[in-house]
């Protein structure tokens, strides 16, 4: 096949019977012939515009080691980074705060805070009953969910209580005074004090304090709980109910834990001695009820003394 069969058609129709060489020499082609160039038309090609790069200056270059210490401070304002750190030290300060209000021990009287007189309550277990209205509390907050009794040891030598113990004040009652300094026992002293160590002594009580004393105790309504049926039981209310106590008479101080209960306190008061119950069994003398005595109360006694 010659050179001009793929440049031009066939000089017979476009069939090539071999004698296409013939015909070039017959016919040589001309110069436009030789020099045909075929032209592919290109579709444009969009050329995308340099980026303008800034110049590194001491300002804005960053090295590698830069990049390394670099902070990203966005990543601290999204809520999985700063939540759980929050959640954390707000559990660790709201257990704080509640260990100081209701797990910490207390050890004594001068530990209480004023904010907690009339609206906390103490729970611990007696360990002395020196008087017919008054005992030592050895403070165990959080009772036996805190381990006292079975994970933490209640000591029981006087050894080990010196200055551990907070001593309370029965409210609303007085008992008959004890022989002290001195001074004469009144009439069923002895019984109220028997009554009040076999009623608390070695027990759990609940002491809702009010307010504290002239002789660095805290006056409290003591509460305890007794068998059979372990109901709580007032033991100011219980001493009255038996004869063994009478309504506290200051002029100024008493404390009964509200209006109500001075009520309360004094109703049984009375029937007490309507029934002569304890120490108004003793009441009644003379021929008939003539020269009778009353009884002398704790407060006409404590008078009387000058105590």
């Amino acid at each position: 096949m010659g050179w001009g069969l793929w440049a031009s058609p066939a000089p017979s129709g476009g069939k090539d019977d071999g004698t296409s060489e013939t015909q070039w020499t017959n016919n040589p082609p001309t110069p436009e012939r030789q020099n045909i160039t075929f032209i592919e038309t290109a579709k444009p090609v969009r050329i995308p515009t340099p980026i303008a790069v800034p110049k590194a200056t001491k300002a804005n270059h960053l090295s590698w080691s830069d990049s390394l210490s670099a902070t990203d401070w966005q990543r601290f304002t999204e809520p999985r980074t700063f939540v759980p750190p929050l959640l954390a030290v707000s559990f660790a300060f709201g257990f704080w705060q509640f260990y100081r209000s209701y797990l910490r021990r207390i050890p004594g009287t001068g530990y209480i805070k004023p904010g907690f007189f009339r609206t906390r309550s103490l729970l611990g277990k007696v360990t002395s009953v020196g008087d017919g209205d008054n005992f030592h509390l050895f403070h165990t907050p959080g009772g036996r969910l805190a381990g006292w009794g079975w994970l933490r040891r209640v000591p029981t030598a006087k050894k080990e209580l010196k200055a551990r113990t907070i001593p309370v004040r029965i409210a609303g009652i007085d008992a008959p005074e004890c022989a002290h300094f001195g001074r004469p026992a009144q009439p069923f002293s002895a019984e109220a004090l028997a009554w009040l160590r076999t009623y608390l002594l070695g027990r759990r009580v609940r002491a809702y304090i009010y307010r504290r004393d002239q002789y660095d105790r805290v006056v409290a309504s003591v509460y305890v709980r007794r068998a059979p049926f372990f109901l709580r039981k007032d033991v100011g209310l219980e001493m009255l109910r038996a004869g063994l106590a009478t309504t506290y008479e200051a002029k100024t101080g008493a404390e009964f834990g509200g209006p109500e209960m001075e009520i309360v306190y004094k109703a049984a008061e009375a029937t007490a001695k309507k029934n002569k119950r304890g120490m108004w069994s003793k009441q009644a003398g003379g021929f008939f009820g003539f020269g009778k005595k009353d009884l002398e109360s704790p407060r006409a006694y404590k008078e009387r003394m000058k105590i």
